[in-house]
This record gives C-alpha cells, sequence and structure tokens, in this order.
C-alpha cells in the first residue's frame, strides 16, 4: 500500500528536524507576529493622520484605545513567546535523549544557510539556535584545530581553503549527481585540485548574514590557529573563495596583517569566482525600493519589509570590507559608494573569473551585464575611480561565457582554468 501524503511529509520532516529548532521557529514566528502588528500599527496611524485625527505622540504608534489595543497585542505576544522559548529550553534535553540527533543532510543546510543569509545577524544577535556559528570542516565533519593530526591523517603541505557565497554553505561545492550544464558533466573543483595538484580541502562554513568584516575578523583568528596545528610542514596556503566569500577573505587579510599574524606569509593565491568587489545591482535595487516605500505615509510602514534583509545583503550594496564602510552609519539609508578603498593582498597572487549569462559574440552591452546577479567590472575589479580599481594582471583574468552565477561552482571550464593557474 502506498504511504499517504501527510505520513511522507512528516517523515521527510522528522528526518531533518531538531529539538533546537523547535525553540528558533518559535523566535521566528514571535518576532514575525511583533511586526506584522507594528505594520499594521503604522498603517492605521498614517490613515488617522489623513482624517486629521490625532494619531499619536509620536513615529508610528497610535493612542488611545487604539494604541492600548496594539500594545496588548505586542504584549501577549511578547508572554506567549517567552512561555514557548523556556517550554521548549526545558523539553529540549528530553528530545534529545529520546532520539539521536539526525545527520546532516544537504536539504537541512541548505535551507539553514539561506535563511541565515537572509537574517543571520537577527539571528545571531538573538542567540537564535538556527544562526550558524563559524566552522573548518574536512570531509564533512567540523574540525578541532587541537587535534588536526588525527582529523586529517593524510593531509600535504598544500592545504586549499574554501570559502562560500551569501545563503551558500560548503556542501555546495560539491555537484549532486544530477547536475549538468548541458552535455557536460558538473566538475568538483575542490576535488580535482586535490587529485592533480596534491592540495588539501579545506572548507569554511558561516553566516553570510553578519557583516563581511565581522566574518573577516573571525576567520583571520581560525586560520591562525589552522596553520599553527597543520600536522605536516605547510608548503602553501591557496584559497577559491565563490560570490561574498572573496569580500571575506579580502578582510581576514587586512586584519591578519593589522595583527601581525603569521598566516598571511603563507598564503600563496587566491582565487575569486565572481566576488561582487563593487558591489551587486540587486541589493541597490533594493535600497531603492526602502526609498520609494518610505515616500508616502501609507507606505511607509512595509519598509519594514525590505528592512528584515541582513547585513550580509546590504554590505554587497558597494561591496563593503572593512568595518568603516558600515560601522556607524543607517545601512538602510540611500548614499553614494563611500568606502575606504582597500587594494589585493600584497605579496599573493590573486586571480578573477568572471562570468555572464550571454555568448562570446553578444553586444558588449549584454556582456557587461554578467552572470544574473554581479557584473562583469565588479567581478573584474574595474571601477572608474582609480582609487577602487583592483590591479587584476590580465593574465589572472578570465571571462566564461554563457554561464551564470551558481553555475561558476561547477563549470568544467572553470575548473580547467583554475587547475592551469595554479599548476
Amino acid at each position: 500500500m502506498p504511504k499517504s501524503p501527510a505520513k511522507t511529509a512528516t517523515s521527510f520532516t522528522l528526518k531533518h528536524l531538531r529539538p533546537s529548532d523547535l525553540r528558533g521557529v518559535a523566535q521566528l514566528a514571535t518576532r514575525a507576529t511583533r511586526g506584522v502588528t507594528t505594520m499594521a500599527e503604522g498603517v492605521h496611524h498614517a490613515v488617522l493622520g489623513t482624517m486629521g485625527l490625532a494619531g499619536g505622540k509620536a513615529g508610528q504608534q497610535t493612542s488611545g484605545v487604539t494604541g492600548f489595543v496594539y500594545r496588548t497585542v505586542r504584549g501577549v505576544t511578547e508572554l506567549v513567546g517567552k512561555g514557548l522559548e523556556a517550554a521548549f529550553t526545558k523539553l529540549e534535553p528530553a528530545l534529545a535523549a529520546l532520539v539521536d540527533a539526525p545527520p546532516e543532510t544537504p536539504e537541512r543546510e541548505a535551507i539553514l544557510a539561506a535563511l541565515n543569509g537572509v537574517l543571520g545577524d537577527q539571528l545571531e544577535q538573538t542567540h537564535n539556535p538556527l544562526a550558524i556559528p563559524m566552522t573548518l570542516r574536512y570531509q564533512g565533519r567540523v574540525l578541532n584545530l587541537n587535534a588536526l593530526t588525527s582529523a586529517i591523517p593524510d593531509a600535504t603541505g598544500k592545504a586549499l581553503l574554501l570559502i562560500h557565497g551569501l545563503c551558500m554553505n560548503d556542501l555546495q561545492w560539491t555537484p549532486v549527481e544530477s547536475s549538468t550544464d548541458g552535455e557536460k558533466a558538473a566538475a568538483n573543483i575542490p576535488a580535482t585540485l586535490a587529485a592533480e595538484l596534491g592540495y588539501t580541502p579545506i572548507y569554511l562554513r558561516y553566516n553570510t548574514g553578519r557583516h563581511t568584516s565581522q566574518n573577516g575578523h573571525e576567520l583571520a583568528g581560525m586560520l591562525e590557529q589552522l596553520l599553527a596545528h597543520w600536522p605536516v610542514a605547510l608548503k602553501e596556503l591557496t584559497v577559491v573563495v565563490h560570490s561574498m566569500g572573496g569580500l571575506v577573505i579580502r578582510n581576514a587579510f587586512h586584519i591578519a596583517q593589522q595583527s601581525k599574524l603569521h598566516w598571511p606569509q603563507q598564503l600563496k593565491n587566491i582565487v575569486f569566482l565572481g566576488t561582487p568587489h563593487h558591489g551587486a545591482p540587486l541589493e541597490r535595487a533594493g535600497n531603492w525600493i526602502d526609498v520609494v516605500l518610505g515616500a508616502t505615509p501609507f507606505s511607509k510602514p512595509f519598509a519594514k519589509l525590505g528592512q528584515l534583509r541582513s547585513a550580509g545583503i546590504t554590505d554587497l550594496r558597494y561591496g563593503f570590507v572593512l568595518d568603516a564602510d558600515w560601522a556607524d552609519q543607517d545601512r538602510f539609508k540611500r548614499k553614494p559608494d563611500n568606502r575606504r578603498p582597500l587594494p589585493l593582498p600584497q605579496d599573493v597572487t590573486c586571480y578573477t573569473v568572471a562570468a555572464t549569462t550571454v555568448a562570446k559574440r553578444s553586444p558588449l552591452a549584454e556582456r557587461v551585464i554578467g552572470d544574473g546577479l554581479v557584473p562583469l567590472p565588479s567581478a573584474l575589479g574595474q571601477h572608474a575611480d582609480p582609487l577602487h580599481q583592483l590591479a587584476f594582471a590580465k593574465a589572472n583574468q578570465v571571462i566564461v561565457y554563457r554561464t551564470n552565477h551558481m553555475a561558476l561552482l561547477h563549470s568544467p571550464e572553470v575548473t580547467r582554468q583554475v587547475v592551469q593557474w595554479l599548476g
């Protein structure tokens, strides 16, 4: 007898759920209810204002009986949320004892990565258990940086660090069996570099909703520990990054040099794949939406929806790398590009791969559009201001055609180019 859809959905959910997830979801539900209540009160306040009635003392809060109702809803929501969180916190040990923790699954990790990309800064600030901590991984396992000899028994003298992009995780460097690009089988960049050039791949997993510079600070310290405890004599460290990962490693190198750490001396190569060095138009469009929605009293409450997006996403407006790019600023306020210039790491060979979704013979205007998320000039480090221009050597740049942003990860053409560069 075939299984019913309800049973199939339940078993699928249980396969991916963990006891702490209940507490995390309860926190999100509480925040969502408070947010919807605030938006509703804001619209109500705007309507009363157009009727010549006193909406409230300040901001978008209503007064009188109306204000009392909204305050009551928020108060009850807060009480219910705290009650649920306390109950789930007490239940977690019992639930964990009843069942073994399910293993990591690509589906679960992909959902968590996407959630952290969009709301990761808020998850971290509220200590939500769904927030992803930064970890270094080897063959799918979290590395104990003080016990690398047993964790990586087959380590070579060439360490390869792979850093993923926004809303992604380390598992997505490995193509699934069904991944194909037309007739071309999907390529595995880390596995190919390990097999052909003798690298030992180490993967970074991190919360992409945090500011890129915050992740860079933490990564700088982790790499110092990693290389200090590397099991064999280390000849070189090479880093391959995708998208936002390029901004993170640039900050990590900068911080390491300022702190006089040792690992930058062992860093030989960085390969950037589709990194938005000078930002991404979609985030700039999101900033325009903030401005448009905030232009009228009726739509202003809905601007809060656009302002749910994480600090990691807003950092992509212009490609923020340093703390000074965003510190003490309203990240949703529209303003010109006021980044501090940061050149490519010195004494490190830097390569960049830019992609465009159109054919090579397409008009230049179409090719410049890029991979669907990152324009060609941004990925190539080109900028009208010489201070922001990134000096990639001509031989260290390549453009791949008919390739989108995500396809860079598993492109056979990109893989061959990276092997050629590093070999």
